[in-house]
């Protein structure tokens, strides 16, 4: 069975309604949890894939965010081995610094809709025309400067970055394809989490914009799964069990 190692940072953000398009395609995900001292995964032996969630401080808060440098060997795990890797908001950037990004801890909160444009870097590129003229929410925390030479694949009105493709196996996202309204609720309830000022506005925008995300989750998903071959199980390393003979 296809099994993939899905990391969550805060308890308010996971798959969302990525999980049932999954489970459609009989495809198993483990989450770990960093944010609560849970122990990434040492390699990538046992797993097809990696997917990264958002977050709710700067990737640069190394003191919100303790467990970064660990987050980063397990994406330069799957890296090696050329397993696939999508990376939503803070696991975007995390991808990102990964790649010789220049981060930053500001700004705080980065909130807002937008329309999705195919670069042309993104030509061809069945995410970048999956989500072309579509309306984003975008939500992320600090920055990153894309290294010279990488080219977006996706931008926004504005021309900023919010996809990007190091390599034929990853995707990172600065937009959400994942994420419904409860969760943004969710957020807005979550104890000590700092959001937006305008996070009413996002919420209220998402429950106008319901049926559009849901439509863009499809597409997003379903050309995942195409570039990335998510449909395709992976070798994976044999788990050995060491038998102790009871002597006793």
């Amino acid at each position: 069975m296809k099994q993939f190692v899905v990391v969550q940072h805060t308890y308010s953000e996971f798959l969302g309604t990525i999980e049932n398009q999954l489970e459609k395609r009989d495809i198993g995900f483990i989450y770990f949890r960093p944010f609560v001292g849970q122990d990434l995964p040492g390699s990538a032996g046992q797993f097809d894939a990696l997917f990264l969630l958002g977050g709710s401080h700067p990737t640069a808060d190394r003191e919100a965010c303790p467990w970064v440098d660990d987050e980063l060997r397990l994406i330069g795990v799957f890296r090696q081995v050329r397993r696939p890797i999508v990376a939503f908001g803070f696991g975007a950037l995390l991808l990102a610094e990964h790649e010789g990004a220049r981060i930053s801890a500001t700004p705080l909160h980065t909130g807002y809709w937008t329309t999705g444009h195919r670069t042309a870097a993104g030509s061809g590129d069945a995410l970048a025309e999956a989500v072309d003229g579509r309306r984003l929410l975008v939500l992320y925390n600090g920055s990153a400067a894309l290294p010279a030479g990488m080219e977006p694949i996706v931008v926004d009105d504005d021309g900023n970055w919010l996809a990007f493709r190091p390599q034929k196996e990853s995707y990172g996202m600065l937009f959400r394809p994942e994420i419904k309204p409860g969760m943004i609720e969710d957020m807005i309830m979550e104890a000590k989490r700092p959001v937006p000022d305008n996070i009413g506005d996002l919420l209220a925008e998402a429950r106008r914009e319901w049926q559009g995300m849901e439509e863009t989750k499809d597409r997003v998903i379903v050309a995942l799964v195409k570039e990335l071959d998510l449909m395709r199980e992976r070798h994976k390393m044999p788990v050995f069990r060491l038998n102790v003979p009871d002597n006793s």
